[in-house]
């Protein structure tokens, strides 16, 4: 099952454990049909309760089959997205190395660059790169610069348009206010 959709995992295990119980009830259901018919020494057309109990069983089978069927296709769609979403996430990284290499980011600034996408503190990064948040701030600063944004919020928007292939609605709609923009045309 899929560790990184726990609530997939949940309902696939439930409608496992469903199906197993269900299984197990039709098994019984049809022996005792089988063995009524055997006691009675008739068919079991001959007899309307075993007829019912027949027909119930059919539908238990029946049901048995279609949440299966259910199941191993809730299975496929979760691994589908999961795979869509490691593509996505490699793409965006695609994407992120791409805009630092047109930006002429130094590697300093693209791992500064790369931990503020990541969403980081300024204080964050600098710890983990062992520097000063002073340094920081000023490599920071100059990917700004050369990414031609004001903030992160601004970068990561930038990014984010430069993999879905536009800018987002909203910052089309500044864009249009303010008859600027920092970005390339999109692709055709």
């Amino acid at each position: 099952m899929n560790a990184a959709h726990p609530k997939t995992d949940r309902q696939a295990r439930a409608l496992a454990v469903l199906i197993l119980v269900q299984t197990f009830c039709a098994v019984f259901f049809a022996g005792d049909i089988i063995a009524d018919a055997v006691d009675t020494g008739r068919g079991f057309l001959a007899d309307p309760h075993l007829v019912i109990e027949a027909l119930a069983v059919a539908a238990l089978a029946a049901a048995i089959v279609i949440e299966a069927r259910f199941l191993m296709q809730m299975l496929r769609r979760a691994q589908l997205a999961a795979q869509s979403l490691r593509v996505a996430a490699g793409a965006f990284w695609e994407v992120l190395e791409d805009r630092f290499a047109s930006w002429d980011l130094s590697p300093a600034e693209r791992e500064v660059a790369a931990f503020t996408v990541k969403g980081l503190s300024v204080a964050e990064v600098a710890a983990l790169r062992g520097a000063a948040e002073g340094t920081v701030k000023a490599q920071l600063g100059a990917v700004y610069r050369k990414a031609g944004v004001a903030g992160r919020h601004q970068l990561v928007t930038l990014l984010i348009e430069d993999l879905l292939g536009e800018p987002l609605p909203a910052e089309r709609a500044r864009e249009a206010a303010s008859g600027t923009s920092q970005r390339p045309a999109p692709p055709v």
